[in-house]
């Protein structure tokens, strides 16, 4: 399924013994309309906060439902702050996390500005101005492969930590700069500290140098600080061919 999703009032994507998940409303609008309960898996985990308008996620049900009432059904009984966009079927053996072949996220902030709070969910504000050209600068250097060792979080990293980034750009529309990412895959909290570190080259407080070394010579956990969850969203799950939603 394709799953939208306002981060706000949520732990994160995946379960956990205390707090409300995305992957436990899911599981519970599932229980309700197929009478059972079963594990839902995403291709992405998402923070705390952290939005989501491309979220892709699998689980068994009966075949008695086709896509269509599966959309249906679970819109029906989930919340509303999450809502599946779409659903198709597919081999029992696929798996929605190993066989994706890209993640893209967004986040968004607007420099020099007041708080809105029509708006603050899904960005963050700074009251400081931002050298735009100079996160761009700093931005190129991430595309490639990498170790991005630099970005991760320092525990609980798988042992590799070298990934792909196809597409990393910095962009400007009216009072919002946006940072664009897509890889291949991402470590924890990589794209948060890397929006934190991209920040820092804009409030000229680290150089584009500086940001590029640490792109080149990583050392774990050395980039940031994160920057707050709610500016970000994960916009799309990439597989080839593309997955046939219906809605």
């Amino acid at each position: 399924m394709l799953l939208e999703y306002d981060g706000t009032g949520f732990k994160g994507y995946q379960r956990q013994a205390v707090g409300r998940t995305v992957q436990g409303e899911v599981e519970s609008a599932i229980a309700k309309l197929a009478g059972g309960a079963t594990r839902v898996h995403a291709a992405s985990r998402t923070d705390a906060g952290v939005h989501a308008c491309g979220q892709v996620v699998s689980f068994w049900i009966g075949n008695q439902f086709c896509p269509e009432v599966v959309v249906r059904g679970l819109n029906h009984y989930l919340p509303e702050d999450v809502a599946v966009k779409g659903a198709c079927m597919l081999d029992g053996d696929f798996d929605v996390r190993r066989r994706a072949v890209a993640r893209c996220y967004r986040y968004r902030i607007a420099p020099g500005s007041t708080r809105s709070p029509l708006r603050e969910r899904y960005h963050v504000s700074m009251r400081e101005s931002l050298d735009v050209n100079m996160m761009r600068s700093a931005a190129r250097s991430l595309l490639g492969v990498h170790d991005f060792a630099s970005f991760a979080t320092s525990l609980d990293e798988p042992e590799s930590t070298v990934r792909v980034v196809h597409e990393a750009r910095v962009t400007e529309c009216d009072d919002m700069v946006e940072f664009s990412i897509t890889a291949n895959a991402f470590l924890r909290h990589q794209v948060r500290n890397t929006v934190g570190q991209l920040l820092r080259v804009g409030f000229g407080r680290c150089s584009v140098q500086e940001f590029e070394g640490l792109v080149a010579h990583p050392r774990r956990g050395t980039a940031g600080p994160a920057a707050p969850g709610r500016g970000l969203c994960l916009t799309e799950v990439r597989y080839q061919p593309s997955l046939p939603f219906a809605a």
